[in-house]
């Protein structure tokens, strides 16, 4: 009977999405909701509590604004929800988000997160806005600092990657935010994966909330085509670079583990006509919007990045995604990855594995639930581009080294500069004893 109920359901009326809704919803081009959305929508609209665990891409943002809105539309006030993000970038893609759905019923946003002026963001919380959307630490800022702000008349709290925000780096933020506001709200919890540290919290501030699997505990989408190459370490930039110009005409995201390596790699990619720009924690946050507009406006097609650019944003256009370094947090891949084939469009992932990652790459198969295909690439091809990549890293480096980082202790950016020792921790291979583990991995994929 569930699966007939649920074949039932083609649109957001069916759910019980009010008209003035539906239409911002049409204008979006959301025709049907997706599993996510048919799920969490009903059960948030008659007031409970949510854990959303689904894939991202797979549309949690709107299973949480649209229930918001409209209860806000049923009792319009201002401060009436807020929504804390692990990145700057997700918060203020969620907040767009809203304005985009409330656009027709007049909904203001506020939008608090670091790198961005306190005066300024003070301002916009003294129009009083109905959503509040931010980062936990700038949230805490003004809730300390900002004179006449106040959550305490709060209806709606919502943690997105959740998983992420309840680390041990924004414990303390969340704690003090949970002490500011009133206990009698609603409260939902979404993440493409879960911890154990939800449970935690859900004893802490949710009231018998229902839980929503729309997906299974850390999968990844079907349109996702996934394959790993097993490479030595010294030729890694070489098969970047090989990949990169195979598919010269698509849109790619490569992730590093680095700072650092974003800043190394996207002078190579540059001194070698590919068009590529980094986006990392050490950028001020003008610097790192404009590297992402950059991106999605299409004057680079690679961007370079760490983790930070691994949650929740919605870059349409990314085609592939390359770990150049596995994480050594296997969930992370699955953030990682979620950056393409999302919302049922197709994508490729491509592993870059070296010895010293063998055992992070075999927790990620174990995570997943299978083993990967091997990327196709002979190695004879790859290895002519070899000359052509170290004169590119050795030019890269010496620019890197003359520039002595000046600039990088005022907030970092796209033109900003690493000192000697970032380019000699990054050059520096780490010996481990997964090193040994190569042939026998080999042998067991053959």
């Amino acid at each position: 009977m569930e699966q007939d109920n649920e074949e039932e359901v083609k649109t957001f009326k069916d759910l019980g999405i009010c008209e003035q809704l539906v239409e911002a919803c049409d204008s979006l081009g959301w025709k049907n909701p997706s599993k996510i959305q048919a799920e969490a929508i009903p059960h948030a609209l008659e007031g409970k509590d949510l854990i959303g665990l689904a894939q991202t891409g797979s549309g949690k943002t709107g299973a949480f604004a649209l229930p918001i809105l409209q209860a806000l539309l049923e009792a319009p006030q201002a401060f009436f929800a807020c929504v804390l993000s692990p990145t700057r970038e997700l918060a203020i893609q969620i907040a767009e988000q809203f304005e985009a759905l409330g656009s027709g019923i007049g909904i203001k946003c506020a939008v608090l997160v670091g790198g961005v002026d306190m005066v300024q963001q003070a301002i916009n919380l003294a129009k009083r806005p109905h959503i509040v959307v931010g980062t936990p630490g700038r949230l805490v800022d003004h809730l300390s600092n900002t004179k006449g702000f106040s959550l305490r008349t709060l209806k709606y709290l919502v943690l997105d990657e959740a998983d992420r925000l309840l680390n041990e780096d924004f414990q303390k933020s969340i704690d003090e935010i949970l002490d500011e506001i009133p206990r009698e709200r609603r409260t939902y919890l979404f993440s493409a994966t879960m911890t154990k540290k939800v449970r935690k919290l859900q004893r802490a501030c949710l009231r018998n909330p229902v839980k929503i699997e729309a997906a299974s505990k850390y999968s990844t989408v079907d349109t996702l085509k996934q394959e790993y190459c097993f490479i030595p370490a010294k030729y890694k930039e070489c098969y970047l670079v090989y990949i990169l110009t195979e598919m010269s005409g698509s849109t790619s995201m490569v992730f590093t583990r680095t700072c650092d390596a974003t800043r190394l790699l996207s002078l190579i990619l540059r001194n070698l006509g590919l068009r590529a720009i980094p986006i990392s924690g050490q950028m001020t946050q003008a610097k790192r919007l404009g590297a992402l507009n950059k991106f999605k406006a299409g004057e680079c097609n690679v961007l370079i990045c760490t983790d930070v650019a691994s949650r929740g944003l919605d870059i349409p256009s990314v085609d592939m995604v390359i770990n150049y370094d596995i994480p050594s947090n296997s969930k992370d891949y699955i953030h990682r990855v979620g950056r393409t084939a999302r919302a049922g469009r197709s994508g490729v992932a491509i592993s870059l594995v070296n010895q010293y990652e063998l055992e992070w790459y075999i927790q990620i198969e174990k995570l997943i639930g299978k083993k990967l295909p091997q990327f196709s690439a002979q190695e004879e091809e790859v290895l002519m581009l070899f000359d052509r990549v170290a004169e590119a890293k050795r030019i890269s480096i010496t620019k890197i080294k003359e520039s002595g980082g000046k600039k990088r202790r005022r907030g970092g950016g796209d033109d900003d500069d690493n000192d000697d020792n970032d380019v000699e921790k990054y050059l520096r291979l780490k010996s481990g004893k997964n090193g040994k583990m190569s042939k026998k991995f080999n042998k067991k994929r053959v």
